[in-house]
C-alpha cells in the first residue's frame, strides 16, 4: 500500500511539473515572439529612414542639376549662376549634403556610386562652373550651350548614376517592405505553429493526468455522486494518499464550500486568456496596418514613378522638337496624362500659338479671345498657379442629372523675364491638391526653359533669314568661309553670277575643293584657284591692306574684281570674307573713256590744225581776195564745228550735274524739223530729205532749242552714217495724246547687239566703217537726256547695212485754235487765270507774261468783286496777292474759297511780298512766289500743273 501511495505522489507530482513546465514553455515562446516582434519593426523603421534620409539627399543633388543643366542630343545647356555667393552658397549646400549621405552609406554599390557622384560634384565646381561663367561673361546670355564632348559624356554619366542612386533606393524600399512582409508572414507562422505545439503538448499532458488519475477519479466522483445523492457509498480513494487525490479526498468535505470559489478562479484565468488573445489580436491588427501603410507608400512610390516615367517622356519628346507648335501640342497632351486632366490648353502670350486637348474650337476662340481679361489676367498678374471650383456645365455632364463640380487648374509658364505662356487643365470631380500645385508648378518652369530656347531658336532663324535678306540685296557677291575655307554664307547674287541652280541654303558646307572648282570652270584665268588662295593667304597675313584681284567670266563678258578680308574674334582667326565684285559697265567706261581721251584729241585737233593753218597762211602771204574768202569760210566752218564739240561737252556737263536750264514754252514740232532740214541741207548734196507730216498741228511743251538740237542731232547721224548717201525720210504723226517723230535713213544700220548700248555716254560701235566717220559719243546721250527731261521716249529699229530708225514720242498739247498766230506769238489754251493785284505795274506785267504763253488773262484788283466774279465764272487757276487795299485781303478770299463747294478745287498760286508761308500752306496752298521774282516761272509753273492734272481737284502751289 505504501508503495502505491508513493507511486501515486509521484505521477502528482511529475503532472504538476508538466503542466508547470507547458505554462513556463507558453510564455516564454510569447515573449519570444513578442520580442521578435519588435526587433523586426524597429530594424524595419531604422532601415527605411536610412534610405529615405539617403532617397532624399539624392533627390535633392538630383533637382538641383536636373533644374539647371539640359541636355539635348547635339549639346548642353547651362543656367549660369551669374552672383559669385549665390555659387558658392549652392556648392556649399551640396557638399553639406553629400557629407551627410557619405555617412549613411552601407553597400559598395552605393560607395561606388557615392565616390563618382562625389567626384563630379568636385569636376563641377572647379572646371565646369568656371566654364559656364566665362561664356557667360562674353555672350551674357543666362543660358550656356557647351557642345564638347567630354563635358557631355561627364554630365551624362552623372545624370544616369544619380537616376540609378535613386532606382537603387527605391528598389532598397522595396525591398525592405518585401522582407517585413516576409518576416511578418514567418511569425504570423510562427504563433500559428507555437499555438498548436502548445495545444498538442496540453493534449498530451492532459492525456496522461487522466491515464494517471482519471480512474480515480471516476470512482471518487461515483462515491461523491453516491453521497451526494445520500447514499451510502464505500469511498474507494485511499485517503492516505499523498498525491493530489489524497488531497481531495481530505479536501472532499471542503470542497463544496470553495468550490464557488475555484469556479471564479477559474473564470478569471479564462478571461486572461481571452485578454492575451485579444492582445495578440489587435497586435496582428497593429502588423495589418503597418502592412498597409507600406502597400501605401509603395502605391505612392509607384505613382511617383510612373510620374516620372511620363515626365522622361515628356521631357524626350519636347527635347526632339524646336517646333512650337507641335512643341505645346505635346505639352498639353502629356501634361493631362501627368495631372490625370480631362481636358486642357496651352497658349503663349506674345504670338497666335496654341494647342488644346478636349476643346471644342469655340471654346479655344473664346479663350484666345480673353487672353487679356478675367482669370488669365489674374494668372498674368499674379504669376501663381491657382485652382477654381465651378459647376459643371451641360457639355461636361453627360447623363448625369445632379449638380457636379469641375476643377480648373491655372498654371503660368514663367521664364527668367517674364510670362511666356498660359496653361489651363479641368478635372471633373477630383480637385488638385497644395502638393500637386508645387509639383505641377515645377513642370511649368521646366517647360518654360525649352520653351524659351525654341523662342531663342526662332529669334536666331529670324535673324539669320535677315542677315540672308540683307545680303540678297547686296548688289555684289557675297562668300563667307570658314578657317577650313568651308562655305558658311552666300547670297543670292553670287549664285547668280555663277548660275549655280541651288539655294544659298543648299550651297553651305561646300568644300574648298568643290566650290572652287565650280568657280574655275567657268573663269578664263587657268589659274584662278591658285590665284584666290595666294589672295586669302595674304589676306591673313596682312589683314589692314586692301587684297583683290580681277577675273572674266568665259561665258559672257563680266568682268569681276573679288576682295577679300579676314575676320577675326579676339585675335582668333574664324573666317574669311570673299566679294565678288561686277566692274563691267566700270571696265567699259574706262575704256570709252580712253577712247574718249584719244576720240577727243583726234576731234579737237583737226579743226585747230585747218584754222592754225589757214590762219597763218592768212597772215604770211599775200592771197588773191576770193582765195583769202574761202581760207576764212573754213576757218569759220571749222570754229563751228570745234563750237559743237565744246558745247556738245558742256551740255554733258550740266546735264549729269542737274544744272541744266530748259526754257519751256509752247513750240510747234513741225516747224523746228522744217527748220533743222533746211539748216542741213546745206551740208549734203548725196542726201535726199523728204517730211511726211500726219498730223494738223503737232505742239509740245518743250524748249525750243533742246528741242531743236535733238532733231538736229537725229539728222546729223542719218547724214553722217549714211557715207555713200541716199534718202532719208522724216515723219510726224501720231494721236491726240502723242506726237511721234520717226528719222529714217538707209545708211549703215546698227549690229543688234549695239542697240542696247547706243544712248550711253561716249560709247561708239567698234566698227572700221565707223571709225572713219567720227565723233565723240556723245550726241545719242544728250539726244536721250533732253527727250527723257521732256517726258518722251526715244528707241530705235535697226539691220546691219539696211539703215536706222530713230523713234521719239511727246506728250501732245491740245489747243484752242491749231495755228500759230501770224506774229509769231503762242496760240491762245482753253485756260482763263484769275489775277488779284492791286499792284498796277506789276499786274500789266503778270497779264503780259501769261498772254504771251497762250493763257486767257481777268484781272481784278479788288477782292470782293474778283470773288463774285469767280462764284458766277469759275477760272481754271488764281494768282492772289495776299496785302489787297480794300478790306478783304487773300487770306479772307483764300478762307471763303475753301469753305465753298464750287471754288474750293480751284488751284491756288501766291504772288506775294508777304514772308508768310506756313499760314498760306495751312491755308491750303503748298508754297509761295516771294516778290520779286521772274515772271516765266509763274507761266511755267501755271502751265505744268494744268497740263498734269487736268483740273483734278488739287490746290497745286508753286515750287
Amino acid at each position: 500500500m505504501k508503495i502505491v501511495n508513493y507511486i501515486n505522489s509521484s505521477l502528482s507530482r511529475k503532472v504538476l511539473s508538466l503542466m508547470g513546465f507547458c505554462f513556463l514553455f507558453f510564455a516564454i515562446g510569447c515573449g519570444f515572439l513578442f520580442y521578435f516582434q519588435q526587433k523586426m519593426h524597429q530594424d524595419y523603421v531604422q532601415k527605411q529612414s536610412n534610405i529615405e534620409e539617403k532617397l532624399q539627399i539624392i533627390n535633392y543633388i538630383y533637382n538641383q542639376f536636373n533644374s539647371d543643366i539640359l541636355i539635348t542630343p547635339d549639346s548642353i545647356s547651362f543656367k549660369v549662376m551669374t552672383n559669385e555667393e549665390e555659387s558658392l552658397k549652392f556648392e556649399s549646400e551640396l557638399k553639406q549634403n553629400l557629407t551627410e549621405l557619405g555617412l549613411l552609406i552601407g553597400t559598395e554599390d552605393e560607395t561606388v556610386i557615392y565616390k563618382d557622384i562625389e567626384h563630379f560634384i568636385s569636376y563641377y565646381f572647379t572646371t565646369l562652373l568656371p566654364l559656364t561663367r566665362s561664356e557667360y561673361e562674353k555672350n551674357q546670355d543666362p543660358s550656356i550651350d557647351i557642345q564638347d564632348i567630354k563635358v557631355t559624356f561627364q554630365v551624362e554619366k552623372f545624370m544616369e548614376q544619380t537616376k540609378s542612386f535613386i532606382t537603387l533606393l527605391k528598389q532598397q524600399m522595396v525591398d525592405n517592405s518585401d522582407d517585413l512582409s516576409v518576416k511578418q508572414s514567418n511569425i504570423q507562422n510562427s504563433v500559428l505553429v507555437f499555438f498548436i505545439f502548445t495545444l498538442i503538448l496540453s493534449l498530451l499532458i492532459i492525456l496522461k493526468i487522466f491515464n494517471s488519475i482519471g480512474k480515480p477519479l471516476s470512482e471518487f466522483t461515483f462515491s461523491a455522486n453516491e453521497i451526494a445523492a445520500g447514499r451510502d457509498a464505500v469511498l474507494l480513494v485511499n485517503g492516505n494518499r499523498k498525491d493530489e487525490l489524497g488531497t481531495l479526498s481530505i479536501a472532499f468535505q471542503k470542497m463544496i464550500n470553495s468550490i464557488r470559489e475555484k469556479e471564479q478562479d477559474l473564470m478569471a484565468s479564462n478571461e486572461e486568456l481571452i485578454a492575451q488573445q485579444d492582445e495578440l489580436l489587435a497586435q496582428q491588427d497593429e502588423l495589418l496596418a503597418q502592412q498597409n501603410e507600406l502597400q501605401t507608400a509603395l502605391s505612392i512610390v509607384t505613382n511617383n514613378e510612373e510620374k516620372l516615367t511620363r515626365w522622361n517622356e515628356l521631357i524626350k519628346i519636347i527635347s526632339s522638337s524646336l517646333d512650337k507648335k507641335e512643341f505645346l501640342k505635346s505639352i498639353v497632351e502629356n501634361m493631362c496624362k501627368i495631372t490625370k486632366s480631362d481636358k486642357g490648353i496651352i497658349s503663349t502670350i506674345h504670338d497666335d500659338v496654341f494647342a488644346s486637348y478636349g476643346i471644342s474650337n469655340f471654346g479655344v476662340d473664346q479663350f484666345r479671345n480673353n487672353l487679356n481679361d478675367g482669370l488669365i489676367q489674374r494668372l498674368t498678374d499674379e504669376k501663381q498657379p491657382f485652382t477654381v471650383k465651378r459647376v459643371q456645365d451641360s457639355t461636361e455632364k453627360g447623363y448625369h442629372e445632379s449638380v457636379n463640380y469641375s476643377f480648373d487648374l491655372y498654371l503660368p509658364v514663367v521664364s527668367s523675364s517674364q510670362i511666356e505662356a498660359v496653361m489651363v487643365f479641368s478635372r471633373y470631380g477630383d480637385s488638385y491638391s497644395d502638393n500637386e500645385l508645387i509639383e505641377y508648378e515645377i513642370f511649368a518652369r521646366q517647360i518654360a526653359i525649352y520653351l524659351e530656347k525654341i523662342m531663342l531658336f526662332e529669334q536666331s532663324e529670324d535673324d539669320r533669314r535677315l542677315n540672308q535678306d540683307i545680303l540678297n540685296t547686296v548688289q555684289e557677291g557675297i562668300q563667307l568661309i570658314d578657317a577650313d575655307r568651308k562655305v558658311l554664307q552666300v547670297n543670292n547674287q553670287l549664285c547668280g553670277i555663277f548660275e549655280w541652280q541651288d539655294t544659298p541654303e543648299q550651297m553651305i558646307g561646300l568644300s574648298w575643293e568643290h566650290w572652287s572648282g565650280v568657280m574655275a570652270e567657268q573663269i578664263q584665268d587657268y589659274e584662278f584657284i591658285q590665284l584666290l588662295n595666294d589672295l586669302i593667304d595674304s589676306a591673313f597675313l596682312s589683314p589692314d591692306e586692301e587684297h583683290s584681284f580681277i577675273y572674266r567670266k568665259t561665258d559672257n563678258k563680266q568682268v569681276i574684281r573679288v576682295y577679300c578680308k579676314t575676320i577675326k574674334d579676339c585675335n582668333e582667326h574664324i573666317g574669311t570674307l570673299l566679294v565678288h565684285r561686277d566692274i563691267t559697265k566700270e571696265y567699259e567706261i574706262a575704256n570709252m573713256k580712253s577712247e574718249f581721251v584719244s576720240t577727243v584729241s583726234h576731234e579737237l585737233r583737226t579743226p585747230l590744225a585747218s584754222i592754225l593753218g589757214f590762219t597763218e597762211l592768212l597772215l604770211t602771204k599775200e592771197l588773191k581776195p576770193e582765195r583769202k574768202t574761202k581760207y576764212t569760210q573754213t576757218i569759220y566752218n571749222e570754229t563751228i564745228r570745234l563750237t559743237s564739240l565744246i558745247n556738245d561737252f558742256l551740255d554733258i556737263q550740266r546735264m549729269e550735274s542737274g544744272k541744266q536750264n530748259y526754257e519751256k514754252k509752247y513750240i510747234d514740232v513741225i516747224s523746228i524739223v522744217q527748220n533743222v532740214i533746211e539748216l542741213q541741207e546745206i551740208n549734203t548734196s548725196l542726201h535726199k530729205t523728204t517730211l511726211t507730216v500726219e498730223l494738223e498741228d503737232a505742239i509740245i511743251l518743250g524748249d525750243k532749242n533742246k528741242i531743236e538740237q535733238v532733231f538736229t542731232n537725229l539728222l546729223s547721224n542719218a547724214i553722217k552714217y549714211s557715207p555713200e548717201g541716199g534718202n532719208i525720210s522724216i515723219r510726224i504723226y501720231g494721236n491726240e495724246d502723242i506726237v511721234s517723230i520717226d528719222v529714217k535713213d538707209e545708211g549703215l544700220g546698227i549690229p543688234e547687239v549695239e542697240i542696247p548700248n547706243l544712248f550711253q555716254k561716249f560709247y561708239r560701235i567698234d566698227n572700221s566703217d565707223r571709225r572713219k566717220i567720227g565723233g565723240t559719243g556723245l550726241g545719242l546721250a544728250i539726244v536721250k537726256e533732253i527727250v527723257e527731261v521732256h517726258g518722251g521716249k526715244i528707241s530705235v529699229s535697226s539691220k546691219n547695212g539696211e539703215g536706222s530708225t530713230f523713234s521719239t514720242n511727246f506728250s501732245r498739247i491740245t489747243m484752242s485754235t491749231n495755228k500759230v498766230n501770224e506774229d509769231g506769238a503762242a496760240p491762245m489754251l482753253n485756260y482763263t487765270i484769275m489775277v488779284i493785284e492791286d499792284d498796277l505795274s506789276l499786274a500789266e506785267l503778270v497779264n503780259q507774261e501769261l498772254q504771251d504763253n497762250g493763257f486767257h488773262v481777268s484781272y481784278y484788283k479788288n477782292g470782293q468783286e474778283a470773288l463774285a466774279q469767280m462764284k458766277s465764272k469759275t477760272p481754271d487757276a488764281l494768282v492772289l496777292d495776299i496785302m489787297l487795299a480794300d478790306e478783304m485781303d487773300g487770306w479772307t478770299i483764300m478762307k471763303e474759297m475753301k469753305e465753298n463747294e464750287k471754288l474750293k478745287n480751284i488751284p491756288i498760286f501766291i504772288s506775294t511780298a508777304l514772308d508768310e508761308k506756313e499760314r498760306g500752306l495751312s491755308l491750303g496752298a503748298q508754297d509761295y512766289l516771294i516778290k520779286p521774282y521772274r515772271p516765266d516761272q509763274l507761266s511755267k509753273l501755271i502751265m505744268h500743273t494744268l497740263l498734269t492734272n487736268e483740273r483734278n481737284g488739287q490746290i497745286m502751289v508753286p515750287h
